[in-house]
């Protein structure tokens, strides 16, 4: 394909940033243009970034004493500044200590939560600055404190064969719910904390847990704020809870290597168009939400912020084909994104209504907080993007191709990413080249098949060109964020 003359006007289709993180990136995102419209008169090209740069590291010795950065210690006093380091270390026990006398369970407990759910926990657990909360807040507890409810937004998560925990507001930990005493009522509520409109189906799950939570009360709003009580469930039988249904598809032929998609075959799948022009892809997640990337909306283009310049079209295996679009109420962006990394790009799309699930348009489900895709496993990308790199025109036909989960450590080696990729992210492709997503199917999917059901693992975030040698896609890690998904929809449902 000939290069554009310089002085040609835009192209006709939105080009969506599947990149590098920005400092590596060479990519243009085109807005405001789309068949049949002039050029608006905002900025067209919003950002323009600079050419792959190289990052060498550097050598301890060579760095300047007064620039050195201390080195991350195993439990070594010293690695803290010696005697003043243990000084500061036994000062924030003692007050770490005095939080405890003084309040007891309240928000100071969330720092002294049980390492086995740290993974899920981390940054996620701790309360936005956006919120106003009392000192006395407690975490979890089924009482709204903060003024946004922030306190109670985060304490329900799944695991395996969708077994529903919920953290206690004693000591932080997540426990199993026993299934005695369990009933619809409680089904629903829990899924409607989550920003899903009532219960799928639960059942009675056989667990190895020794010590379940029991229900102890029928008034607060939130199932934390009922099953307070810890025990040995009765026959040892636990809650297991889906609140959609998901990850089912009409169509089940597949051609590894990548093809054009058939219908139903990958029903989650929505191509997001700002002005009539399609520019990211997205995840069809429950009948109200679309989960897309957030590069895709940049900060520095208002228009782009606009929800009404954006339509979502679901169902399509064709551009050519298009049915009636879902029109977006809300542009939800992780405010945790950062664009000089690419790390938690991740946003969520509130639809201004429901959607109606057929053989077409089906929504994927999300993962379990612990569960594991090994490496090498084969999964599933699809989009509208572009077929060569470099490339302005996208795909007219849904197209799909069979990736390779490739281990962080092979990714962050210095013949591939050298250290961009974090743990919010994960790699998948083939280092040899030739299969990946690219232009234009950024915010789409990386679903992976288990139990009969596709879950969503991965959000197409950026890569290295496209389907080269050492340069495979890098997709946001959906159980990373689940939490700040399962909040923010909770937040925008009535």
């Amino acid at each position: 394909m000939a290069k554009n003359d310089p002085n040609d006007p835009p192209p006709s289709y939105s080009v969506a940033v599947h990149t590098q993180p920005p400092l590596r990136s060479y990519e243009e995102v085109v807005y405001g243009v789309g068949p049949g419209l002039i050029p608006s008169a905002y900025p067209q090209y919003v950002p323009q970034y600079r050419p792959p740069v190289v990052v060498t590291r550097i050598q301890p010795s060579s760095i300047p004493p007064s620039r050195k950065r201390r080195r991350c210690c195993d439990g070594n006093a010293q690695c803290y500044g010696g005697s003043g380091g243990t000084l500061l270390v036994l000062g924030l026990l003692a007050l770490a200590i005095w939080l405890g006398v003084r309040y007891g369970t309240r928000l100071a407990t969330a720092a002294i939560l049980n390492s086995e759910s740290n993974d899920y926990k981390d940054e996620n657990l701790s309360l936005p600055s956006s919120d106003t909360c009392p000192n006395s807040t407690v975490l979890c507890d089924g009482i709204r404190d903060c003024q946004r409810g922030s306190d109670e937004t985060k304490c329900v998560r799944f695991g395996e064969d969708g077994g529903l925990q919920v953290m206690t507001s004693q000591d932080g930990r997540f426990l199993p719910v026993c299934f005695k005493n369990w009933n619809k009522r409680y089904a629903d509520l829990t899924c409607s904390q989550l920003g899903f409109r009532e219960s799928y189906i639960s059942k009675a799950v056989t667990s190895q847990d020794s010590t379940g939570l029991t229900f102890t009360s029928s008034s607060p709003s939130y199932i934390q704020g009922l099953v307070n009580d810890r025990s040995s469930c009765p026959d040892q039988e636990t809650v297991s809870l889906q609140c959609v249904e998901c990850g089912q598809q009409q169509s089940t032929s597949r051609i590894i290597g990548g093809s054009a998609a058939k219908v139903g075959q990958w029903p989650w799948q929505v191509s997001l168009q700002f002005r009539g022009s399609h520019t990211c892809g997205g995840v069809l997640i429950s009948p109200d939400f679309v989960l897309t990337a957030a590069h895709c909306f940049p900060s520095s283009n208002s228009v782009a912020l606009l929800a009404n310049n954006w339509k979502v079209y679901g169902g399509a295996v064709s551009l050519d084909q298009l049915p009636a679009p879902f029109l977006v109420e809300r542009i939800i962006l992780n405010e945790n994104y950062d664009s000089a990394t690419n790390d938690q790009d991740v946003a969520l799309l509130k639809l201004k209504s429901p959607v109606s699930f057929d053989a077409k348009v089906h929504p994927a489900c999300l993962p379990a907080f612990n569960q594991q895709v090994e490496n090498g496993r084969k999964c599933w990308t699809s989009g509208f993007g572009t077929t060569e790199y470099g490339s302005a025109t996208v795909s007219r036909e849904l197209l799909e191709v069979t990736v390779d989960i490739i281990s962080t450590q092979v990714c962050n080696s210095p013949s591939v990413y050298r250290g961009a990729v974090t743990k919010h992210m994960l790699c998948a492709g083939d280092l040899n080249g030739g299969k990946d997503s690219c232009q234009g199917d950024s915010g789409g999917p990386l679903v992976c098949e288990g139990a009969n059901r596709w879950y969503l693992m991965g959000i197409t975030s950026w890569g290295s060109g496209c389907g080269g040698r050492n340069s495979p896609g890098v997709y946001t890690k959906v159980q990373s964020v689940l939490p700040w998904i399962y909040s923010n929809m909770a937040k925008e449902m009535p």
